[in-house]
């Protein structure tokens, strides 16, 4: 009968370009079990490197709190998770315009032939549309 493959903690860490205390903070939360403990190392198989992995794609590519986390991964009913999901994705569309909105000031900037950029008048429109709205 074959063995499972297992992974230490640092080998899984370098992997995945992290910390190894950040792999015990995932263990700690219920997120990356290891699969095995030997002397105070912990190790990984397959399925803890999955897990690893939705974790990454989750709260580091989907920018979805570790709580948010956490409770997909414990299995909530399929309305639950996609309910977390859809705020999710309402809150990376928000922050994405707001990123473009940005994108395009800078850009403006860059092409703007004032010397100064508090004399700017297309950026001047902006800030004084954003101190107007602040007081409404």
């Amino acid at each position: 009968m074959n063995q499972p493959e297992l992974r230490s903690i640092s080998e899984v860490a370098e992997a995945f370009d992290m910390s190894v205390s950040a792999l015990r903070y995932y263990d700690e939360l219920g997120l990356v079990p290891p699969a095995q403990r030997r002397a105070r190392v912990r190790f990984y198989d397959e399925e803890a490197l999955r897990r690893l992995a939705f974790v990454r794609l989750w709260h580091d590519d989907g920018m979805m709190s570790l709580d948010d986390t956490a409770l997909i991964m414990a299995g909530p009913t399929r309305e639950q998770w996609r309910e977390l999901v859809s705020q999710r994705l309402t809150d990376i569309a928000e922050t994405a315009a707001r990123l473009n909105d940005a994108r395009r000031a800078l850009e403006h900037l860059l092409q703007c032939p004032r010397d100064n950029p508090l004399e700017c008048p297309v950026i001047g429109e902006q800030v004084q549309a954003d101190v107007h709205r602040a007081f409404q």
